[in-house]
């Protein structure tokens, strides 16, 4: 398989924090320190590296609850790290020079327990008034569940996420941790730290970005609740237009047991959909919802006569919308995506290429996962914190 992309390297975490490897993108100049964590936190920093902020992951000696190999944690690919353990006495101390000379902190514990650590808000903006200090929870730094454990699934069965995906009459699917801890999580945190940096720069004050998962979840949902006050969109599963609950905007198995994905909503593509399907004189009327069924079985029927490469050539390039249904690793191998290099090659990882893009300040993978306490030497030096070497400076 063919994968083209942004950036090129030799092996995993080769390049991290090298010179070569900062000074790219929007975010060049900006300084983050990442205090360890797991998924939505470490996701976010990873995007203000990709951005091109120099970004320093303050790992704990011995490592995260986690049990991924540091060599292929994607998520901490372009980054800095050094081992400060936060529970010695000299811990908080090391964070705090860090952080003296960082613009953005990212923190995803429980609420209380960096502040017990002793590098909360208040120490941070001690040393630095103009610190972004970004902190990544689940149920957010207040409320009646704020100090509760919990992961995805959770976040987004409250908010009502959940509840809207799947057949009727059968258990909501899990749709992996995307919604939550990705979607509502990593990249609300990262638009609240850019807007509270630049909130920084123009006031020379910092604050708290308070980055729940339940709230940026129930944020994704704006339009579903206004389809639902104005009548256009039913709470219940598979009764709606983008729920499954519409016949032409689903996903069909093929002959060979693929799968391929509808999404005809509008008339004109809706007519180029059934032509090509071939039940474009048949077709009962699609704005008949009482016959959505029928509409839905002469559908499927079709799309079982073929397998899911014949359908795909019968609908590539048009405008039906329609796509194959592929899976990760078939993903960077789609023409469209392998000319557009949303997929690299990065030290021999195949992985989904820096995103957006940018007319002015382009970005790349510059460097792999970063290994923890790798950069400790190239830290303490352009950071000017020679305590980290155990200096006094």
């Amino acid at each position: 398989m063919a994968v083209t992309g942004n950036g090129t390297g030799s092996a995993a975490g080769a390049g991290a924090g090298t010179g070569t490897a900062r000074g790219r993108g929007p975010l060049a100049g900006v300084r983050v320190v990442e205090l360890a964590g797991i998924g939505p936190g470490p996701f976010a920093a990873m995007l203000l590296a990709d951005l091109g902020a120099d970004v320093v992951r303050v790992d704990r000696p011995g490592g995260g609850a986690l049990a991924v190999d540091p060599a292929y944690d994607i998520t901490n690919r372009g980054k800095r790290s050094v081992l400060v353990d936060l529970k010695s006495a000299d811990g908080p101390a090391r964070v705090l020079d860090l952080v003296e000379r960082a613009d953005v902190l990212v923190e995803g514990f429980r609420p209380g327990v960096a502040e017990r650590l002793g590098v909360g808000p208040a120490e941070c903006h001690a040393r630095n008034p103009r610190l972004v200090y970004g902190r990544m929870t689940g149920w957010g730094q207040e409320g009646p569940l704020a100090h509760t454990a919990g992961h995805d699934i959770a976040y987004i069965a409250v908010t009502g996420a959940l509840g809207m995906i799947g057949n009727p009459g059968e258990p909501p699917p899990v749709p992996a941790n995307l919604v939550g801890d990705y979607a509502g999580g990593s990249l609300y945190l990262v638009i609240g730290v850019l807007a509270a940096l630049q909130h920084a720069r123009t006031t020379g004050t910092g604050q708290v970005v308070d980055a729940a998962i339940v709230d940026g979840t129930a944020h994704l949902t704006a339009m579903i609740h206004g389809m639902m006050a104005a009548g256009g969109w039913q709470d219940r599963r598979g009764a709606n237009l983008l729920d499954g609950g519409c016949p032409f905007y689903g996903t069909y198995e093929t002959s060979d047991g693929g799968y391929m994905a509808v999404g005809a909503l509008e008339q004109q593509f809706y007519d180029t959909f059934t032509q090509l399907l071939g039940i474009g004189d048949g077709a009962p009327a699609r704005k008949d919802t009482a016959r959505w069924g029928e509409l839905r079985e002469a559908v499927a029927a079709r799309f079982r006569t073929r397998t899911r490469a014949e359908w795909t050539a019968v609908f590539e390039g048009t405008d039906a919308c329609v796509a194959p249904v592929l899976s990760l690793r078939e993903a960077p191998g789609h023409p469209h995506l392998a000319a557009r290099g949303t997929f690299t090659d990065f030290g021999g990882i195949v992985q989904p290429a820096p995103a957006p893009r940018f007319s002015a300040t382009p970005v790349s993978v510059t460097g792999g996962p970063a290994r923890p306490g790798a950069h400790t030497d190239s830290v303490a030096a352009d950071w000017d914190v020679p305590a980290l070497l155990g200096k006094d400076g």
